[in-house]
């Protein structure tokens, strides 16, 4: 190891206390006994001290300078000195004395310490010329935060410490914007530390410097940062830049990949790359409590900026108390944050974890450190299998785009996700070392998630491309192939978190094979039959090989800027191409509506006797209604366990019916999981349509069948305006969203699906009034529905409306090709 002090002679004016030197002392402190870390950042800065003090007391004396101060700031000033920090120092007089002899003072201080070679930055001022140089350089107050006495009066550096503190408190709500702005732009610059392969472990996000912001944030008592972790991650990078200057002789922040095996070895860590994790997690760690901290900032800061004369006019007597707007179950939004509702009990609710996530993502707010940190000590825990709804939760996080990820870094920094996914472990944190990555392992598989979501509107199943993507690179935490590997969790942890055996089977093969069609597209011969013979094989399905090419296009994207092109992309959609051909050798048949049941039956002969709509709904277990024309990509029956309770709904036919029925649930504020409709002819009876709904209240209790019937009846009749009602609702909450950045809809006629219907299919954002819209564009277009088939996975709609012109026959092309047009456009 080279020392970073290699002159071991004793300039003049160098000793110390005991007579060693200072410098043969912090030598043989650098390369002794005491162990790395706290203790020997202090002994160092205990070892200077006495050195400095001692010169202090001879320059003061000689100079005939009485009202004179050495005041260490900065990193010194905290009593943090690694092995070549400069030594931050401040000479501090009371203007009484000559400026000559000042200068005399400053001299013998300083000189001695560029004689030894270390690295100095230093002022002469008075109180006031320091209080206004502070005033002037954001970096000087922050400096002089931590001012420590070292030599000479003393009586003077504590004045001007309490002076600091007052001016930092008295200008927090102008400096602390500053502050904010330095930090964001050295980010910037600097880049984020826990993903870069060569940090800095100062500059970067997540450093030192924001560790060191945190604690002035916390002096200007407008905030303070979450505790929990805190110090120790501090502690974690002041230890490794430590061993980096010792290894290197320098004084360097940067963690070069040549110098991370010699400064592992000094920390006695296993290798680089249990190093570089260290350094992450503790990076991790700095980074989300500044999140925070600057969150409560903000809200402190926009709290005072209203005149409290002028708040209470406006608000009365709820001035100060915040609004709450409900969000989802158990869950509101307060002050731009995502906060546990007043009545939520998460020991008795194991989804609300899962569920509060969602709810802010899709929101676009941030997890409040409250909610999170209650749910990590009261949560009850999910059980295994999941149950559906939280199944569906985390499909809804997950499509939130690139709001999910904050959200989703707020669970793991309070260890829920390993908790809700215990082998998340691995991959936290973890590097990767091929530079074409971006990222960590944990960080890549949610970037893929969020790059994956911007694709599902190019899938049956976005459900499954979503849980593919989180997932398919899971098995770089084990030994051996990631893919191989990486199978085996991958179905271990789809059955966790309930997927049917089909599913489970579907997103194994997704992570098995996640490399397969970029792997073959540039290495192999597309002309060649038995490559495509053997992708094919390895795939199985069309529905498979759709959600593998999103895959695989959204792992390349999240990884990094060199790994797609246009020329990879346009490889791989051959490949697809040729597959997809080689696949579609069987020809989808038509399905066969089951016979409806007793209950059913009943319903629609209530309806055709009395003219009106008959209702049933049900509380407890239940399936809908099977699809009229098989979907080879839809789940088996029985191996999605519903979401929400059952709603019949029997009405005689007549025109709008989809859309006053999808009209009324949206009004009540009732979200469709799954629905079918079909039309019935009781014997004897005229024609009904009977509507099958899976339905679940977005919070709140399920409103009654008796009041979901009377709205009906008006919707049917026109008394009801629901697009006026609707139109009101959306612009409300458009005012108080930061919603979703979400694909757009996407509405396609899928040929040859069914020979006595033409088949509209919609994928699009799930949201308030979706199949409202669709229905009353539907309805526009003069077509009849003789079947629908709704499915919700997540926040995506993937549904299916069987149509025909007014004599029951499929569409012309044309008119086809207009109607979903027609939807398209309503959507947008």
């Amino acid at each position: 190891m080279t020392e970073s002090v290699e002159d071991t002679a004793e300039p003049a004016g160098t000793h110390g206390p005991g007579g060693g030197g200072y410098s043969a002392a912090r030598l043989r402190l650098l390369r002794g006994d005491t162990p790395a870390g706290t203790d020997r950042r202090a002994a160092l800065a205990r070892l200077t001290d006495d050195w400095l003090a001692g010169l202090m007391t001879e320059a003061a004396t000689a100079a005939d300078v009485p009202g004179a101060a050495l005041v260490a700031v900065g990193g010194y000033g905290r009593g943090e000195l690694s092995p070549r920090s400069d030594l931050d120092l401040l000479l501090l007089h009371d203007g009484s004395a000559d400026r000559g002899a000042v200068a005399a003072l400053a001299d013998r201080l300083w000189y001695p310490v560029w004689d030894l070679g270390l690295d100095l930055d230093h002022s002469v001022r008075t109180p006031a010329e320091a209080r206004k140089a502070s005033h002037d350089d954001l970096k000087v107050q922050l400096g002089l935060l931590d001012a420590r006495h070292i030599g000479g009066d003393a009586a003077l550096t504590a004045a001007l410490r309490t002076a600091a503190y007052a001016d930092w408190r008295a200008g927090a709500t102008k400096r602390l914007p500053e502050l904010h702005d330095l930090c964001q732009e050295r980010a910037e610059r600097q880049g984020e530390l826990q993903y870069l392969l060569e940090p800095d472990l100062k500059e970067a996000r997540g450093g030192l410097r924001d560790a060191t912001a945190l604690r002035a944030i916390a002096a200007s008592w407008l905030a303070d940062a979450p505790r929990g972790g805190l110090e120790a991650a501090r502690t974690r990078l002041l230890d490794t830049r430590d061993a980096l200057h010792l290894v290197t002789g320098r004084a360097t922040d940067r963690l070069s990949l040549q110098e991370q095996d010699q400064v592992a070895e000094a920390l006695g860590v296993l290798d680089a790359d249990a190093l570089l994790r260290q350094v992450y997690e503790a990076a991790r760690t700095v980074s989300y409590a500044a999140d925070v901290t600057w969150r409560e900032v903000g809200r402190v800061l926009r709290a005072r900026s209203v005149k409290p004369l002028l708040r209470g006019l406006l608000h009365g007597r709820t001035a100060g108390k915040g609004e709450r707007t409900p969000l989802a179950e158990g869950v509101v939004e307060l002050d731009g944050e995502a906060v546990l509702a007043r009545s939520a009990r998460p020991e008795r609710d194991p989804v609300l974890l899962l569920r509060a996530a969602a709810a802010a993502a899709q929101a676009g707010l941030p997890l409040s450190l409250h909610a999170v940190r209650r749910l990590a000590t009261a949560a009850a825990p999910l059980p295994v299998p999941w149950p559906a709804e939280a199944r569906e939760q985390l499909v809804t996080l997950l499509g939130a785009g690139t709001h999910a990820v904050p959200v989703w870094e707020s669970l793991e920094a309070e260890g829920l996700v390993t908790r809700l996914l215990p082998d998340w472990e691995r991959v936290i944190c973890r590097p990767q070392r091929n530079p074409v990555h971006t990222w960590t392992v944990d960080r890549h598989l949610v970037e893929t998630a969020v790059r994956a979501c911007a694709l599902t509107r190019r899938v049956h199943r976005p459900d499954l491309l979503l849980v593919a993507a989180l997932l398919h690179d899971i098995g770089k935490g084990w030994p051996g192939d990631h893919s191989v590997a990486g199978e085996t969790i991958a179905r271990d942890m789809a059955a966790r978190i309930g997927f049917g055996a089909r599913d489970v089977d579907v997103i194994a093969t997704l992570v098995r094979h996640h490399l397969l069609l970029i792997d073959t597209a540039t290495r192999r011969d597309l002309d060649d039959p038995a490559t495509v013979g053997a992708v094919a094989d390895a795939v199985g399905s069309a529905g498979t090989l759709e959600l593998l090419h999103a895959l695989t296009e959204a792992d390349a994207h999240a990884t990094g800027p060199a790994a797609w092109s246009a020329w990879r992309g346009g490889l791989v959609a051959d490949l697809v191409k040729r597959v997809a051909a080689q696949l579609a050798g069987e020809a989808v048949p038509d399905g066969t509506a089951d016979e409806p049941t007793a209950e059913q039956e009943r319903l629609a002969i209530e309806a055709a006797r009395t003219g009106g709509p008959v209702l049933a709904l049900h509380t407890g277990g239940g399936a809908a209604a099977p699809a009229e024309d098989a979907d080879p990509q839809a789940p088996a029956a029985g191996d999605r366990e519903p979401v929400g309770v059952e709603l019949l709904i029997a009405v005689p036919d007549q025109p709008g019916v989809l859309a006053a029925a999808t009209g009324v649930l949206a009004l009540h504020r009732l979200t469709v999981r799954a629905a079918d409709l079909r039309g019935l002819a009781p014997l004897g009876e005229g024609p009904v349509l009977l509507l099958s709904w899976r339905v679940a209240a977005e919070y709140g209790s399920l409103p009654q069948a008796t009041r979901l019937r009377a709205d009906l009846v008006r919707a049917l009749d026109g008394s009801l305006d629901i697009p006026a009602r609707l139109a009101e609702r959306e612009r409300a909450y458009a005012r108080r969203s930061r919603a979703v950045l979400a694909p757009p809809p996407r509405v396609t006629v899928a040929p040859g699906s069914s020979r006595t219907a033409t088949v509209i299919e919609v994928r699009a954002q799930d949201a308030h009034g979706l199949l409202h819209r669709i229905g009353r564009a539907l309805e526009a277009a003069g077509v009849q529905v003789r079947s629908a088939h709704i499915s919700t996975l997540g926040a995506n709609a993937v549904d299916a409306f069987y149509v025909t012109d007014t004599k029951g026959a499929p569409l012309p092309a044309e008119q086809a090709t207009a109607v979903a047009r027609a939807v398209q456009s309503a959507l947008e």
